[in-house]
């Protein structure tokens, strides 16, 4: 059991996705490993600002990050300096959260399949702008991925969250939108906009009507995740232990079903698998950003 009392750092406001993952798996690790768990709401820099504090803790404080791939593989990728190394300040601890990418098109474009969007596509080059909830976003470069995939020259148009880029694609102001699976979804299923595939391996549970890209005969796939980072201070076995910790509350059915309705597929891993997950997914990635030549 640990001594002290835990702190899981959030980099972006409170009520958002992070934030509420955040609070569930503390509330559980509260009544498991039997101290008060504290989260800390340190906004601010697309939550590199969080990442530079977490790496500052000396060893006597029980601290982690609750990670993203915008703050630990995306970031240190495209700014000249971050603050922090993920490899060198951080062990992985546990990825509790997957998610998935989607290709959303307004009611108004005359296509039900991706393969339809494609040739639609082509034929409208003038109309081949994807929408993205920001500028050097996992959906940006997804979208410039699934660009180069579909072979349509597209240009990304950035917006300032999720909300706005739903509003204009809505709206009709405009065709295409890749933005996250949970986000999209629900107007989705108000039928305000259409969903043409997702990016994971499989379909998720909760949109069994919407094929993957593979199904849809495109050779693309890809995910993000939400993960907890210990600071490198943090000895080995503290870390073990609260990667045992977090890795057995999301097994609890009760915790996966919280993510499930948070449209988000529940991951119970071990350090050594989230660091194998981890390196993976910067593999896949790290070419795309590079070759996209993205400066903030």
């Amino acid at each position: 059991m640990l001594d002290d009392k835990l702190t899981i750092v959030v980099g972006y406001p409170p009520g958002g996705t992070t934030d509420r993952i955040a609070r569930l798996v503390g509330e559980k690790l509260r009544t498991r490993l039997g101290v008060d768990v504290i989260v800390d709401n340190r906004a601010g820099a697309g939550g590199r600002i969080a990442a530079q504090q977490v790496k500052r803790t000396p060893a006597s404080q029980n601290v982690l990050l609750l990670g993203n791939p915008a703050t630990m593989v995306i970031a240190p990728l495209v700014f000249k300096d971050v603050g922090y190394d993920p490899d060198r300040d951080f062990w992985p601890v546990s990825n509790v959260g997957d998610y998935q990418f989607a290709v959303a098109v307004a009611r108004e474009v005359p296509v039900r399949e991706l393969a339809h969007l494609v040739a639609w596509l082509r034929a409208n080059p003038e109309k081949a702008n994807f929408g993205v909830p920001a500028s050097g976003s996992l959906p940006h470069f997804f979208g410039l991925m699934l660009g180069d995939a579909v072979h349509v020259r597209s240009e990304i148009i950035s917006y300032r969250g999720s909300a706005p880029l739903q509003t204009d694609l809505i709206g009709g102001q405009l065709p295409v939108a890749i933005d996250t699976l949970d986000s999209v979804y629900p107007q989705h299923e108000g039928g305000k906009l259409r969903i043409l595939a997702m990016s994971g391996a499989r379909r998720a549970a909760f949109a069994k009507d919407i094929p993957t890209f593979k199904e849809a005969g495109f050779d693309v796939a890809a995910t993000g995740w939400n993960a907890f980072f210990a600071p490198r201070t943090m000895p080995d076995a503290k870390v073990q232990l609260l990667g045992r910790a977090i890795r057995e509350v999301m097994l609890d059915p009760a915790m996966r079903a919280s993510f499930e309705a948070m449209k988000l597929t529940p991951v119970a891993s071990t350090p050594a698998e989230t660091d194998r997950m981890i390196k993976t997914f910067r593999g896949q990635w790290e070419p795309v950003v590079k070759r996209a030549g993205f400066t903030p």
